[in-house]
């Protein structure tokens, strides 16, 4: 039988997450036949916002997009979405940390570092005296805990340091890669030694270019807004959903078998874009000698976490709620990871006169707090926001998710999971892989890996 020219063919993109999402609309823009591939009954992945019907808003995945890559931008302004943007409230200005159980803002000014509570008096002097840390080239990886602690101290690991990472990975510092979970902080040693004058370096050169600091944002509708918008750019019939993909088998072009509902479908396409999480793309089969190239992925340690959306009357809340959120150091055994102060960071998404949280339990230090049962979970989280925050009594609303498998960890040998997809994508003609295993974690990094996927496999 004569084969198809591989330009003739449609791209199949196989995983239907912001990142796949991401992928079709860029190839669709550049002229190229689209299928896209999911196996849940909905689009968007992890990002999920619910409006209930007595006004309380919940986002079961990511809570805010960090605008700083202006390739993010630009999709946002195609799509319409620029003028829709809503910028966190200036009131979440402030970052609470626990310390001897009690909830301390990080200082954000000098003046504030003199004074604050959450570190002693050594731990701001090793804060002072790395302003004065040579530049330096390491030859090989280490942990973020390890890394920070030679240019700070524990202290400021224990209460800054693995806060953030937990914040930001659900993750533990001393296990995390300096160089591939915070690329930004590997590259300010590297160039500047002190990496608090690489930051100050970086934001004087945002300055210049106009840019100013990368702002928090969501939409009125939250950040479903983004996987709808997208969703809606491409024709009904690209789209399969509940079609789970086995294999694909590439002879001169590639072939995808797909089944639903117990019937299996074989289609034929140009190329390949893989935009799955690692446990998935372990177990899809390349070839019909049924290897796993990318099976290794499978042991990426991929923690728990569950999300918890609560709501009070703010008067039962004795806090200010001035900021952000709160995080817990691993180093006080609380309960919770941290409360993103839903209401104070996005205002209008609670019935008057209510306030909202949420709440995350879990990741890689405290993975069996994620399995909790929501009854449990619920009594856990009312007693810690009660002694952290002054909150009195039951939640009004409650939501509780389970995130299994939440956030990849970027562990140190990361890079063997780099070599892992590139020998793949090496040896097999035409195929293109990203998403949160390889390209970043945070919305932005997995937006960003979808429009990339989706220009280098317009190439074909």
């Amino acid at each position: 039988m004569e084969l198809k020219p591989s330009s003739c063919l449609p791209v199949a993109v196989v995983g239907g997450g912001v990142t796949g999402l991401a992928a079709a609309y860029t190839l669709q823009r550049l002229g190229k036949r689209v299928r896209l591939f999911e196996t849940s009954t909905r689009l968007g992945g992890a990002v999920q916002t619910e409006f209930t019907d007595d006004g309380w808003c919940v986002e079961t995945g990511p809570t805010s997009l960090l605008l700083s890559d202006p390739q993010v931008r630009g999709l946002l302004d195609e799509l319409g979405l620029a003028d829709k943007i809503v910028p966190a409230s200036p009131a979440a200005k402030n970052r609470y940390v626990v310390r001897g159980g009690r909830a301390v803002p990080l200082p954000t000014s000098p003046g504030a570092l003199l004074t604050t509570p959450l570190f002693s008096w050594r731990a701001r002097f090793r804060l002072v005296r790395e302003l004065m840390t040579r530049p330096r080239r390491r030859s090989t990886d280490l942990s973020l805990a390890k890394m920070m602690e030679a240019h700070f101290g524990q202290e400021l690991v224990d209460y800054a340091v693995q806060p953030f990472t937990s914040g930001v990975y659900a993750g533990d510092a001393t296990k995390l890669s300096a160089k591939y979970a915070f690329p930004s902080l590997w590259a300010h040693e590297q160039s500047h030694g002190s990496i608090v004058r690489g930051q100050m370096a970086a934001a004087r050169a945002r300055r210049v270019r106009g840019e100013g600091r990368p702002g928090i944002v969501s939409f009125a509708r939250g950040l479903q807004t983004i996987p709808d918008a997208l969703a809606a750019t491409l024709p009904p019939e690209t789209v399969e959903t509940r079609a789970h993909v086995e294999a694909a088998i590439y002879d001169g072009t590639w072939k995808l078998v797909w089944r639903r509902d117990g019937s299996a479908t074989t289609e034929e396409f140009s190329s390949v874009v893989l935009a799955l999480p690692g446990h998935a793309l372990a177990k899809l089969t390349l070839n019909s000698l049924g290897e796993r190239p990318f099976a290794s992925l499978d042991a990426v340690e991929t923690p728990p976490v569950a999300a918890m959306a609560m709501g009070y009357r703010r008067d039962r809340v004795a806090h200010p709620l001035d900021g952000f959120g709160l995080l817990a150091p691993a180093c006080e055994r609380r309960g919770i990871l941290g409360a993103i102060f839903s209401s104070t960071v996005f205002p209008g998404r609670t019935p008057a006169g209510c306030v909202s949280f949420t709440v995350m339990l879990g990741g890689a230090l405290q993975p069996e707090m994620a399995l909790l049962s929501p009854a449990k979970a619920r009594a856990l989280a009312e007693a810690e926001l009660s002694t952290l925050l002054g909150v009195d009594g039951p939640a009004l609303f409650f939501r509780h998710r389970l995130w299994a498998r939440a956030i990849p960890q970027y562990q140190l040998g990361h890079e063997r999971t780099l070599e892992t997809i590139e020998r793949a994508e090496n040896a097999y003609p035409r195929l293109f892989v990203g998403g949160q295993i390889r390209d970043g974690i945070s919305l932005s990094s997995c937006l960003a890996s979808g429009l990339r996927l989706g220009r280098e496999s317009s190439d074909f």
